[in-house]
């Protein structure tokens, strides 16, 4: 037990590599992450979900220069890591959320790689995606191919294990033992991290007496834990906060970019079927499900560990709700709920089980085959397209497109290969639509 998160860290050395818990700015080591940029270590490969924001959690030790390599699945939110990547001074490989998961999970297992059928046909699996820079805009590192095996008549990619010299981890509660409790979805990547790592360092908002938890509610044993310290303050900062005004304000007069928004996110909404479990993007597809039908029940699941979730507009008028910090939101949920941490075996296994009857995402580009590509590449424009022209996200794993464009009928009825056999895929696209669309207005 230590009494200064830096002292905890001081011994991490140049060039180690870091397992980084939390999902967004919900659940990260904000005194560990502090403790960093006191010692100054440099040349860190940080593994973690996203990288924070410009002028807080992982982003801080951007701005100062100490990351060498990001290993993550999302890095929005963020202009410093872009300026410094697109310039060459920051190596990124970027993993799809699942894999980062996984691969963290089986290096606490023991487990060297895996097979996964997400990111085949894809520069995941074939490799030249952009680690590294040159100043000059060319590429200096790019990724390798992956090592493809065909099961039951299926392709899937080899993904190698991640095992990190530390884990840097935010825990709500730890007894004198060295058990933890997390808090809702702070179990995150949090919990899995725990047992990837050769040291595992914890911060804590509270230290209670051996005999505190009941032994069935510990989510993670003593055995894991190597150093704990309790932290002496928390933001715990949300990305975007929105609220709804209290005061009536003047309906603001709507565009007709805003009319064609709201015809595609009224018309998504009439994809929801009562006792269907739907997992939603951000943006339109989310803004959808404020349309479900109230005569429907509709069961929402969220990435980042919720399962149960009920959007803010549908539950104003209902009862016995609580607030509740979400990764870029604060949302209403209601009770019960199923709060899960973050790895193959809760949040992907409704995936790849098929539990999951609906996905619905926005998109850059679907192609007429049902290939997605969702990569924000500058220069890239929102199209249906006969063959996508941006590096592609999944292949052949779109079954619906929902547009303001409305023509002839054409059957997008493919496997779901990147969303793991989620029963339907839908994407909501917008501006051109240079092929027919199966839809209905």
């Amino acid at each position: 037990f230590y009494s200064d998160p830096t002292e905890a860290v001081r011994d991490i050395p140049n060039g180690a590599m870091l397992l980084v818990g939390g999902f967004g700015l919900c659940g990260i080591p904000e005194n560990l992450i502090s403790g960093l940029l006191k010692t100054g270590v440099k040349d860190i490969t940080a593994v973690s979900n996203n990288a924070g924001v410009d002028n807080f959690g992982l982003g801080m030790l951007l701005k100062t220069k100490q990351i060498k390599r990001i290993i993550s699945s999302y890095v929005g939110e963020n202009a410093e890591f872009e300026r410094q990547y697109l310039s060459g001074e920051l190596e990124l490989e970027l993993t799809p959320q699942g894999t980062l998961a996984e691969r963290i999970r089986a290096g606490g297992a023991g487990i060297p790689a895996f097979f996964t059928p997400t990111g085949y046909g894809t520069l995941i699996q074939e490799g030249g995606s952009p680690i590294k820079y040159n100043k000059v805009g060319s590429i200096a590192i790019a990724s390798e191919s992956r090592e493809v095996r065909e099961f039951n008549g299926r392709h899937y990619v080899m993904e190698k294990a991640i095992r990190g010299d530390f884990a840097l981890i935010k825990a709500w509660k730890c007894d004198k033992a060295g058990n933890l409790i997390f808090r809702k979805t702070t179990r995150n990547f949090n919990q899995p991290m725990c047992k990837a790592a050769k040291v595992t360092i914890v911060e804590v908002e509270e230290i209670v007496d051996i005999g505190s938890f009941g032994p069935e509610d510990i989510h993670i044993p003593s055995i894991y834990v190597d150093r704990v310290v309790q932290g002496a303050s928390y933001e715990k900062r949300i990305e975007k906060r929105l609220v709804q005004s209290s005061k009536e304000e003047k309906p603001k007069v709507k565009q007709d970019s805003d009319i064609t928004r709201e015809r595609i996110i009224r018309r998504a909404a009439l994809e929801f079927e009562d006792g269907m479990y739907a997992n939603l993007g951000i943006g339109i597809p989310m803004l959808a499900s404020n349309y479900i039908s109230p005569e429907i029940t509709v069961h929402l699941q969220s990435e980042n560990g919720i399962l149960g979730l009920v959007t803010l507009f549908l539950v104003c008028e209902l009862r016995n709700v609580r607030l509740f910090r979400q990764m870029l939101w604060n949302i209403f949920v209601l009770i019960p709920l199923c709060f899960f941490h973050f790895n193959f075996f809760t949040f992907y296994t409704l995936l790849f089980r098929g539990h999951i009857d609906l996905t619905m995402l926005g998109a850059m580009q679907v192609s007429k085959y049902g290939d997605l590509a969702n990569w924000m590449i500058p220069g890239g424009k929102h199209k249906i397209l006969e063959k996508c022209t941006l590096p592609l996200t999944g292949k052949q794993c779109v079954d619906r497109i929902i547009t303001e464009k409305v023509s002839k009928t054409l059957n997008l009825l493919t496997p779901c290969i990147f969303f793991k056999d989620s029963k339907m895929c839908v994407v909501a696209c917008s501006r051109q639509c240079l092929m027919s669309i199966r839809t209905r207005v």
